[in-house]
Parts: C-alpha cells; structure tokens; sequence
C-alpha cells in the first residue's frame, strides 16, 4: 500500500534501486516501457544473446538511443545510463547490481542464472515461470540458504493469484480454490504454433506488428501455461493439485463461488484447497460474458452463520448457498506491473510470492503418437504439452516436467496422451535444471 511512497523517498536520495535484467523478450520490454517512467529505478545493464534485438525492442517501448548508450557496466553505474550486452555472467558478478531479473523464457538457463546470481549475493525476481513450475521449491531452498530473496514476477498470473491467497487468509479466511481464467476447449490441446492465432483471436498481422513469438503464446492455448502456473501457485500457497489434472469448468466470474467448490455441495472441486483454471467458452465454443480470462480469483468461505449473513447485508455475489465467495483481478498486466515486484523486494525486502512447498507438478504429456528417434520440442510445440499432477504422485510414476522436455530425444514412443517419463527420453543428466530437480524429487520421496 505504501510502495510508491517508498519508491519516491528512494528516488529523493538519490539511490536508486539498481536492476540487470537477463532477457528483453516481450515481458522484459513491457517492464522496460515502464521502468523508464520510475526515477527510483536504474536499469544498469540488459543482456540478451543477441543485443540488436534487445535495442530495437527498448526502442519501440520508448527508449532513447541516449539512454542506453554506456558503453560498459561501469559506465552505466556511474553515469546512470544503461549497458546492453551479452555477458549475462559480467552482469550478474557486477556490484552494481542489486537485483537480477530472469526474463529469458528459457527454463535450463533461468535456473543456471538464478544459482549464478544467489551465489553472488543477489535477490532475483524470476520472471520464467516455466523453471519455477518445476524447480520454484528448490529455488527458493538455494536463496534462503544463501540468504537472497527470490521471487516470481508481479505482472504474471501466479504472484497475483498467491497475493488474493494471502489477502484472504490475512483477513483470516478459510481459502477453499485459487486460480486463473483462460481460454480453453479441450480440443486445443493438440494445438501447434501454426494454428495458434487463429484459436486465439489474433490475425498473423497483428501478432507480428506485437512481435508475439507463435510458440510462446500457444503454450498458453493448449493448456501448458495454464498447468505450469497453477503448479506455480499451488506450490507458492500450499494449495494443491486436483488427483486427474486441471478441470477448466466454464463460467463467468459471478460463477466462481459456485464452480470452485466441492462436488459435495454442487461444484467441480474434488475437495477444498485446489487450485484450478476458469474457462472464458462454453463447451459449443460460445463466449461467456464477463470472463476472467485474463484474470486471477480466489475463492474463500463463510465457515461461521456470522459471516454467512455478513456476505448477504453486504450484497456480495455468492454461491446459492450464500457461502462461497469470489474476490478476482480481471486482469493481468504481464510487465507492465514487473514494478512491484522491484519495489517489494529492494524496499520491503518481500518477495511478491515464492514456493513453500512442492505441491504440484507440470509433466510433459505427449500431444499426439511419438515415435522413437523424435525430439521434443518442449511447451508451445509440435510434440508436448503440459499437464497438472500432484507433485507425489508425477514423481513416483517418473513423470518428466515440462521444462526438461526440450530438445530431448524419445528412446521409446509414446501414446498421445501419456505423460512422458525418465525412461522414455535421453536427457543431459550434467545441467543445473536437471540436478536441481532430481534433488528435489529425492527429498520428495524420502
């Protein structure tokens, strides 16, 4: 509540808070937009793989030539202008930076940043979700120990829902469901990045005037998004995963205190405490007025007769029952909200939400018949797509994540359908990712 207040004072004194951010994809540069219109931030350093690109696209969110002109990290420092380059080691070791922003989209080398930079003493806001679905607990475990903060990204679905969580529970509600809306069918399971657009509602011209990557965005349509987030939230929360994966019941959002409860009283819940994801189409593929597409919700309960009759005096939108309740964020502002996030950790020394627990799992589930020999291409793609599971239960059976499927070979096929297991791939068993989640299943398991 008082974050820009703070971030004023911050910039009064003439120290701002000092960010290197590794990635200038379309995340990145939303936040960069942004990040130009907050004296108390100083963006010291952008690295990408390739630099032209990170300039082009500083310069379409507004960026002056001038402003990104430092010809080294030191330069940048003293000068107050901002270096961009390629070394995202240099920038990392750099005292001049003070928090590290992950924003590649690359699940293996997002984890290698973060390790890199706890073990450099920098806070890291993690703006990959995909490592954080399927190592977020260990993730948080190695910045403790090396006494960091790290955080997910305010702006991203996941933060905004754990904060809801925790608005409810500080209120001291009894949390019964949490999580986002989206646009599902069951059929967009099969989609690939060449029918995405069409399903999506864009046309080819306007996805490339947004520079939108076909991949990127058809992982949220064929449901890997949605599962890598509602494990990133369940696992930030404490809330789990539904025993047979997310259920995308359709509804507006004055229909969430009515879905998001248990079977036994007229929902679609197994049992309290899940997270799941609200449908924008009915079943025939109509829209559903006032959605929550875009959105988060957490659904809370009058477990006591006083608080049952507070919700009717009040006139709040309840189940027929009167005892469940919504409170939502219609939207999400990817980011464009990144800010947060910067002003939570560098001024309250608060992460904007991070694992506590390893609830819920993302397993790569093949989209069609794999045959041996076939590489998978990892979420977005032709071959996988993602699938919630209880965590327990996707590690017993040796269910690969979704972030590790990337580029692995098949060394047996696969039936669409089926979760893709340890024994089905051949994976480089030497990466930080790969390391760092099997540690993570071994202390799963004992």
């Amino acid at each position: 509540m008082n974050l820009f207040k703070k971030l004023q004072e911050r910039a009064a004194l003439g120290n701002p808070i000092r960010i290197g951010m590794i990635g200038a994809g379309k995340f990145g540069t939303m936040f960069l937009a942004q990040a130009l219109r907050i004296p108390a931030i100083h963006i010291v350093g952008v690295v990408d793989l390739i630099p032209a690109n990170a300039k082009s696209n500083m310069k379409l969110a507004g960026w002056s030539d001038e402003a990104h002109s430092a010809v080294s990290l030191n330069d940048a420092a003293i000068s107050g202008k901002t270096y961009v380059g390629d070394d995202w080691q240099a920038m990392i070791t750099h005292p001049a930076v003070d928090i590290v922003i992950e924003a590649t989209g690359n699940p293996l080398a997002a984890v290698t940043h973060c390790l890199a930079a706890f073990a450099q003493g920098k806070n890291v806001i993690n703006v990959t979700v995909e490592a954080d679905a399927f190592c977020g607990p260990g993730l948080a475990q190695k910045a403790a120990e090396a006494g960091v903060i790290y955080s997910m990204a305010y702006g991203d679905q996941p933060a905004l829902a754990s904060d809801l969580v925790d608005w409810a529970r500080t209120c001291g509600f009894s949390v019964v469901a949490a999580g986002r809306g989206h646009k599902w069918l069951p059929h967009f399971r099969q989609s690939t990045p060449d029918t995405v657009w069409e399903h999506w509602g864009l046309t080819s011209e306007q996805a490339e005037r947004g520079r939108l990557n076909p991949k990127m965005f058809n992982a949220f349509l064929d449901g890997s998004k949605p599962a890598i987030e509602s494990a990133a939230i369940a696992n930030a929360t404490g809330l789990e995963a539904p025993e047979n994966g997310l259920i995308f019941p359709p509804g507006g959002i004055d229909d969430i205190p009515t879905l998001m409860r248990p079977k036994s009283e007229g929902g679609v819940l197994e049992r309290k405490g899940l997270v799941d994801v609200v449908s924008c189409l009915t079943r025939e593929g109509e829209q559903i007025p006032y959605d929550i597409r875009k959105g988060v919700w957490v659904v809370f309960e009058a477990d006591t007769e006083y608080l049952k009759n507070c919700f009717e005096e009040y006139k709040v939108v309840t189940d027929p029952s009167g005892k469940y309740m919504t409170l939502y964020k219609r939207w999400h502002m990817i980011g464009l909200e990144l800010a947060v996030s910067v002003a939570s950790v560098a001024l309250r020394a608060e992460a904007t939400g991070a694992a506590i627990c390893f609830n819920a799992d993302c397993a790569a589930v093949a989209k069609r018949d794999l045959a041996v020999g076939e590489m998978l291409d990892g979420e977005g793609g032709y071959t996988v797509s993602g699938g919630l599971r209880p965590a327990v239960s996707s590690v017993r059976q040796g269910n690969v994540p979704l972030g590790l499927a990337h580029n692995v070979p098949l060394i047996r096929a696969v039936k669409e359908g089926a979760a893709i297991t340890w024994d089905d791939i051949k994976i480089d068993r030497t990466t930080d990712a790969y390391k760092l989640r099997t540690s993570m299943e071994e202390q799963l398991l004992k």
